[in-house]
Protein backbone atom coordinates (compact mmCIF):
# COMPACT_ATOMS: atom_id res chain seq x y z
CA UNK A 1 0.00 0.00 0.00
CA UNK A 2 0.90 3.85 -0.55
CA UNK A 3 -0.06 6.72 0.04
CA UNK A 4 0.08 10.43 -1.22
CA UNK A 5 -0.58 13.49 0.54
CA UNK A 6 -1.37 17.25 -0.89
CA UNK A 7 -1.50 19.43 1.51
CA UNK A 8 -3.12 23.27 1.14
CA UNK A 9 -4.05 22.97 -2.04
CA UNK A 10 -6.42 25.85 -3.52
CA UNK A 11 -9.88 24.27 -3.92
CA UNK A 12 -13.09 24.03 -1.35
CA UNK A 13 -13.09 20.27 0.29
CA UNK A 14 -17.18 19.85 -0.19
CA UNK A 15 -16.52 20.68 -3.96
CA UNK A 16 -13.35 17.78 -3.61
CA UNK A 17 -15.20 15.30 -1.77
CA UNK A 18 -17.75 14.84 -4.48
CA UNK A 19 -15.04 13.86 -6.52
CA UNK A 20 -12.94 11.84 -4.18
CA UNK A 21 -16.18 9.92 -3.90
CA UNK A 22 -16.46 8.82 -7.40
CA UNK A 23 -12.97 7.39 -7.71
CA UNK A 24 -12.94 5.80 -4.23
CA UNK A 25 -12.49 2.02 -4.76
CA UNK A 26 -11.93 2.04 -8.36
CA UNK A 27 -9.09 0.99 -10.69
CA UNK A 28 -6.66 3.50 -10.56
CA UNK A 29 -6.03 3.39 -14.70
CA UNK A 30 -9.90 3.53 -14.31
CA UNK A 31 -10.04 6.70 -11.78
CA UNK A 32 -7.56 8.12 -13.91
CA UNK A 33 -9.21 8.26 -17.28
CA UNK A 34 -12.73 9.06 -15.78
CA UNK A 35 -11.09 12.16 -14.27
CA UNK A 36 -9.09 13.54 -17.00
CA UNK A 37 -12.90 13.68 -18.53
CA UNK A 38 -14.48 15.79 -15.65
CA UNK A 39 -14.54 19.13 -15.96
CA UNK A 40 -13.57 20.43 -12.20
CA UNK A 41 -11.08 21.58 -10.78
CA UNK A 42 -10.68 19.52 -7.94
CA UNK A 43 -10.39 16.41 -10.89
CA UNK A 44 -7.32 17.67 -12.55
CA UNK A 45 -5.97 18.15 -8.69
CA UNK A 46 -7.06 14.85 -7.20
CA UNK A 47 -5.44 13.07 -10.97
CA UNK A 48 -2.48 14.07 -10.06
CA UNK A 49 -2.69 12.88 -6.19
CA UNK A 50 -3.66 9.17 -7.63
CA UNK A 51 -0.67 9.37 -10.10
CA UNK A 52 1.65 10.20 -7.35
CA UNK A 53 0.51 7.28 -5.46
CA UNK A 54 0.98 5.22 -7.70
CA UNK A 55 4.25 6.41 -8.73
CA UNK A 56 5.28 6.29 -4.66
CA UNK A 57 4.51 2.54 -4.64
CA UNK A 58 6.06 1.60 -7.32
CA UNK A 59 3.14 0.08 -9.46
CA UNK A 60 1.51 0.42 -12.84
CA UNK A 61 -1.83 1.93 -12.48
CA UNK A 62 -3.41 -0.87 -14.19
CA UNK A 63 -2.40 -3.55 -11.18
CA UNK A 64 -3.55 -0.77 -7.95
CA UNK A 65 -7.00 0.09 -6.83
CA UNK A 66 -7.70 3.35 -4.95
CA UNK A 67 -8.54 2.14 -1.07
CA UNK A 68 -8.89 5.03 0.22
CA UNK A 69 -9.49 8.81 -1.01
CA UNK A 70 -10.32 11.56 2.07
CA UNK A 71 -10.24 14.89 1.43
CA UNK A 72 -9.80 17.25 4.52
CA UNK A 73 -10.57 20.85 5.21
CA UNK A 74 -7.19 22.86 5.44
CA UNK A 75 -6.85 26.99 6.83
CA UNK A 76 -9.16 29.10 5.44
CA UNK A 77 -8.08 32.36 3.68
CA UNK A 78 -10.48 35.68 4.75
CA UNK A 79 -10.18 38.57 2.25
CA UNK A 80 -12.25 41.71 2.58
CA UNK A 81 -14.05 43.55 -0.69
CA UNK A 82 -15.13 46.72 -0.08
CA UNK A 83 -18.74 47.55 -0.79
CA UNK A 84 -21.22 50.24 -0.70
CA UNK A 85 -21.25 53.31 2.07
CA UNK A 86 -17.66 52.60 2.78
CA UNK A 87 -18.43 48.94 4.65
CA UNK A 88 -16.98 45.76 3.72
CA UNK A 89 -17.78 41.93 2.84
CA UNK A 90 -15.95 38.97 4.05
CA UNK A 91 -14.36 36.59 1.03
CA UNK A 92 -14.16 33.45 2.17
CA UNK A 93 -11.25 31.50 0.05
CA UNK A 94 -10.68 27.24 1.71
CA UNK A 95 -8.23 24.94 1.26
CA UNK A 96 -8.18 20.78 1.68
CA UNK A 97 -5.84 18.40 2.11
CA UNK A 98 -6.34 15.19 0.04
CA UNK A 99 -4.98 12.25 0.75
CA UNK A 100 -4.74 9.31 -1.24
CA UNK A 101 -4.08 5.34 -0.87
CA UNK A 102 -3.54 2.72 -3.21
CA UNK A 103 -3.46 -0.84 -3.05
CA UNK A 104 -3.02 -3.92 -4.74
CA UNK A 105 -6.31 -4.80 -7.13
CA UNK A 106 -8.28 -7.80 -5.08
CA UNK A 107 -8.75 -10.89 -8.01
CA UNK A 108 -12.14 -11.65 -8.61
CA UNK A 109 -12.24 -14.43 -6.07
CA UNK A 110 -10.22 -12.98 -3.65
CA UNK A 111 -11.44 -12.50 -0.10
CA UNK A 112 -10.83 -9.35 2.16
Amino acid sequence: MSRALLKFVRVSPTKARLIAREVQGMNAELALASLEFMPNKAAGIISKVIASAVANGDFEPEEVEITSCRVDKAAVMKRWRPRARGTASRIIKPTAHILVEVGPAKKDGEDA
